[in-house]
């Protein structure tokens, strides 16, 4: 693999971050599709979208490395295709106040796994930074709550539940994947990671829905599922574990807070969703948090 540094890392992770906020937009224009199906068609297409970029790149894919670490990356893909079934699945079940900050605890868990499994101490600071953008991400996620931007039904334990189990699966892909992706180069990693999610999902969707994943006939479902493929999946996903080349778990996983951010700025573009004063004052904290976070790495 070629020298990297931190400064791209930290500019991949920021980028994927600010870009997650498309999912939740996308995911807005597909209120009768199942969470199973929008999971499995998300990482479809990220696959086609990884595979028509090895080929116009003229990458060569490393069949040797991906054999080599096959029982590290069918891991991966099983743990991010539980991920994306918990996330969606908590967007459905839970309000949205619920949902975002359960699923924005992933810096905590992460921190939590890499000191305990792989015995990486934080920094104060880090531990420190991490506090503040979540107290940044419940700000937001309250203030778009009490907007009228959120979801009419109730909280529900189900949702919750999931919401928290999204952010585990992904705590434990993110420390996991830090020792992968020292190993092989971004596309030949991430292309298998994608694949074997897909698999996962289609076959434990069929004991949790009895039947098949649906498959999209509309306009008005596939433009947005290809949109969840290439924009907050085969691109910033990509980045985002590009990212843990040079970034801690929990480092990288703090990046994705300043989804938030994105959303929110792209529901003011889309939706003319106008938010209230609070935001600054939690999207301040989110980029506080993570100023302290990754200017202390010891």
């Amino acid at each position: 693999m070629r020298s990297r540094t931190r400064k791209l890392a930290l500019s991949e992770g920021m980028t994927a971050g600010a870009f997650f906020g498309t999912a939740a937009i996308l995911i807005r224009f597909l209120p009768d599709t199942d969470a199973f199906s929008i999971a499995f068609w998300r990482l479809a297409v990220a696959c086609a979208g990884l595979t028509a970029i090895l080929i116009l790149l003229k990458r060569r894919f490393r069949f040797d490395l991906v054999k080599e670490h096959l029982k590290e990356l069918l891991t991966l893909g099983l743990f991010l295709g539980l991920h994306f079934i918990f996330f969606v699945s908590a967007v459905k079940d839970t309000t949205i106040l619920n949902a975002t900050v359960l699923v924005n605890t992933t810096p905590i868990f992460t921190m939590l796994v890499s000191t305990l499994a792989f015995k990486l101490k934080p920094s104060r600071w880090a531990i420190l930074g991490i506090a503040i953008s979540f107290i940044g991400v419940c700000s937001i996620a309250y203030a778009e709550t009490n907007n009228g931007n959120a979801a009419t039904f109730s909280p529900s334990l189900k949702g919750d539940v999931e919401a928290l189990l999204a952010a585990l699966v992904e705590a434990v892909y993110l420390n996991i994947g830090r020792r992968v992706r020292s190993q092989i180069d971004i596309l030949s990693t991430m292309l298998p990671i994608y694949f074997f999610s897909a698999i996962v999902i289609g076959v434990l969707s069929i004991p949790a829905t009895g039947g098949t994943i649906t498959l999209p006939t509309s306009v008005q479902v596939i433009l947005p599922l290809v949109g969840l493929g290439l924009l907050p999946t085969a691109i910033s996903h990509t980045l985002y574990f590009s990212s843990l080349s040079n970034l801690r778990s929990y480092e990288t996983a703090t990046m994705a807070l300043i989804e938030p951010l994105g959303a929110t700025l792209l529901g003011i573009a889309v939706f003319q969703e106008i938010p209230p004063v609070v935001f600054a004052l939690g999207a301040g904290l989110i980029l506080v948090g993570i100023f302290f976070t990754i200017e202390n790495k010891s």
